[in-house]
């Protein structure tokens, strides 16, 4: 274990800060995960305007999202590892440095390829960043506070992001698409200063960092990452006129899915296999919570960051809004969410899992359906109304859908079992955002009009109705897992 003399380890930590300290703890993660979420969300305001200084069209525009969602989701399996050798405060800040420079690369290109690049960059930081929050949250925090500190978590976590339509889209209006990178470098600049106060330097147990001796799953992480891009580009590749190269595409990421899935297998059963630890351990799928956790945030991701990646496009070009007006009119809904997510976090802590995430659910289905109700010179404030209901359930799902899949797992695999959940959530949302693009483009096709076409309103718009039925659909299929989600004896809580 690291000693008191080390003025950052976890013992030295706890004995300056107090009782207060895994407080203070969830506050410095919570910035950099504020951070990496804004980045992964706000830039869905600028996409219609860096679509047209690019010239790009919609298949392409979408890789500004799509290309930080793959690599955020590959990314996201390395956390455990990277946690055990590097300890938590050289990881975090490690990825908070990535971030930053990201977001001065995408800000600062002339260039739509080095706008990738940046983003993949960012992708990568979010990745192993996001896991962090729900290890301290299992690990340091008693069962009764569980839920709280989820609640109070996920209302940092969903304020910025909320607000951040809202100010990107008076940055778009008055300073362009590259001022929606910058937002992050302060944050990240914070997150860095809390970082060498607050965050330890040992790795998970409180033991140093550097002790687990186990290699990184190259070939898992390698096997993970092709698999999630082919499956991508197959996606994205159903745009093309017959669909030619979508079949190989998708075939081989089903391929490389299936050769993962073997390779961890192999990896889980002889633990010897060149001293390398599995990015996912597959027995965790024996407990039917976890399973059935895992299914959830499959289906849960998809509509959740296809739909993000939807409204503000569908407002901007469905409704001809500007991007100012689009950041007000999702403020109500995102300020709701910031108040919905503390509430239903209390609540966590004595209701059973199932039903708030399938309440949830429930509601976000509705608040897609009604979109459809919309029309031309429908006032807004209905938009703003089945905007705030969406919001609603999101905050019914955020702080128990983590919980629910966890609770009463063996201590020792809440590392890799925060990382698995947040991966697959992650892939969900990578193949929402781009299914989403695709059934726009097709629907788009199927009635005759451009994405940018400022005629056959009505035309357009029912393109975009046709795409939120989809999601709502989505919902709906994910509502007959959360229900099987049942509550279980909490877990002892350890240290962090």
């Amino acid at each position: 274990m690291s000693g008191p003399a080390d003025p950052g380890s976890l013992a030295a930590l706890q004995a300056q800060h107090g009782p207060r300290y895994r407080w203070l703890l969830l506050m410095a993660v919570m910035v950099g995960t504020i951070a990496s979420v804004m980045s992964s969300t706000i830039v869905n305001v600028a996409i219609p305007d860096m679509s047209r200084h690019f010239t790009l069209g919609q298949d392409r525009a979408q890789w500004v999202t799509s290309g930080f969602m793959a690599a955020m989701t590959a990314s996201m399996l390395t956390t455990p590892w990277l946690l055990s050798r590097f300890g938590y405060r050289a990881v975090y800040a490690g990825c908070m440095w990535l971030l930053m420079a990201g977001g001065l690369l995408g800000g600062l290109s002339n260039d739509y390829t080095w706008v990738l690049i940046a983003r993949v960059a960012e992708g990568l930081a979010a990745g192993v960043v996001q896991p962090i929050a729900a290890i301290i949250i299992l690990r340091a925090f008693a069962p009764h506070e569980q839920g709280r500190a989820s609640g109070l978590f996920g209302t940092g976590v969903v304020l910025a992001p909320a607000l951040g339509p809202s100010v990107g889209g008076l940055l778009v209006d008055f300073f362009g698409w590259r001022s929606i990178f910058f937002m992050v470098v302060p944050f990240c600049l914070a997150s860095l200063w809390l970082a060498r106060r607050y965050v330890p330097t040992g790795a998970p147990g409180g033991v140093a960092a550097g002790q687990d001796n186990t290699r990184l799953d190259w070939l898992g992480l390698l096997l993970a990452t092709l698999g999630t891009v082919c499956l991508l580009n197959g996606l994205v590749a159903l745009n093309d006129k017959g669909g030619h190269q979508s079949l190989p595409l998708l075939g081989a990421a089903a391929a490389l899915v299936l050769g993962f899935l073997a390779w961890q297998r192999r990896l889980g059963r002889h633990h010897t296999v060149g001293a390398v630890r599995p990015l996912m351990d597959l027995k965790l799928f024996q407990h039917r919570q976890f399973a059935m956790g895992c299914l959830v945030s499959l289906t849960y991701g998809a509509a959740l960051f296809g739909s993000t990646y939807l409204l503000p496009v569908y407002m901007q070009v469905g409704h001809q809004l500007a991007p100012a007006l689009v950041g007000t009119i999702l403020l109500p809904a995102g300020m709701v969410l910031a108040l919905t997510i503390p509430a239903v976090g209390h609540l966590a802590d004595h209701q059973p899992a199932h039903r708030l995430v399938s309440g949830g659910l429930l509601l976000l289905a509705g608040s897609f359906a009604l979109m459809v109700t919309l029309k031309e010179n429908t006032p807004l404030i209905w938009m703003t109304a089945w905007s705030v209901l969406g919001r609603i359930g999101l905050g019914f799902i955020l702080p128990s859908l983590n919980l629910g899949a966890m609770r009463g797992m063996p201590h020792d695999t809440i590392s890799q079992g925060s990382s698995t959940v947040s991966f697959v959530r992650m892939l969900g949302g990578a193949a929402g955002v781009s299914l989403c693009g695709v059934a726009l483009q097709w629907r788009l096709s199927a009635h005759g009009v451009a994405l940018h076409d400022t005629a056959h309103g009505a035309d357009r718009l029912a393109a975009f109705n046709e795409v939120f039925l989809m999601l709502a659909g989505v919902c709906t299929l994910a509502m007959l897992a959360a229900w099987k989600l049942r509550p279980t004896t909490p877990h002892t809580p350890g240290t962090t």
